[in-house]
């Protein structure tokens, strides 16, 4: 009877743990959304510089990869479908949006429970997003746009896909992982925030 009651305990735990992290994890895509339109510089042809990932990277480093992965795959799909999207084909939505903002939150949640896990998430985790919109870049858009002379951006023309999406997609990801390390160096010198961050209320 003992052992029938703890694992109802158990089970019922964790039960309780996964209703916490949808819920929490809804939060933080919610949050990320909102702050999507807060956009502090547009792109000319799609892409814009805000804090959107401080959210995924923050429920990442707390729950891990899978978590992470999760989270980034429903808001780069709601960050597709609330009109802030811009793509050329099912594949360019796939990798810029569903895939890219995974990638952000699998490479965050790789750090859950490291020392400055907020930090090295958002490094990771940006430059696998940045990847992901990299290679999108040269063999979707490229390959697409060429006809049209894609290679002008902020007056500048290029003839390599690789160094135009090299400079394109580097002229908002890298912003973006800069803004979210520099928010969580500042979050961790906040210690009840510090406590979130390094997953000791979950102890």
């Amino acid at each position: 009877m003992d052992d029938k009651k703890e694992k109802q305990a158990k089970t019922a735990a964790s039960s309780h743990s996964r209703v916490m992290h949808i819920v929490e994890g809804a939060m933080m895509v919610a949050l990320a959304v909102l702050l999507d339109y807060l956009v502090l510089y547009k792109l000319p042809d799609g892409g814009s510089i805000t804090l959107k990932l401080i959210p995924i990277v923050f429920f990442a480093v707390r729950y891990g990869c899978g978590w992470g992965f999760l989270a980034g795959l429903v808001f780069g799909g709601l960050n597709y479908i609330s009109g802030n999207g811009v793509a050329i084909d099912w594949t360019s939505i796939v990798c810029d949006y569903f895939l890219a903002f995974g990638l952000l939150g699998f490479g965050a949640g790789l750090f859950k429970g490291k020392k400055l896990s907020a930090i090295w998430g958002s490094v990771v985790g940006g430059l696998l997003m940045f990847a992901s919109s990299y290679l999108v870049g040269v063999f979707v858009w490229a390959r697409n746009l060429s006809a049209a002379d894609p290679w002008d951006f902020l007056g500048i023309t290029f003839t390599n896909p690789w160094f135009y999406s090299l400079v394109y997609n580097g002229t908002w990801a890298l912003p973006c992982i800069i803004l979210a390390v520099v928010v969580f160096a500042l979050l961790y010198q906040v210690k009840p925030v510090r406590r979130l961050l390094d997953r000791t209320d979950l102890k």
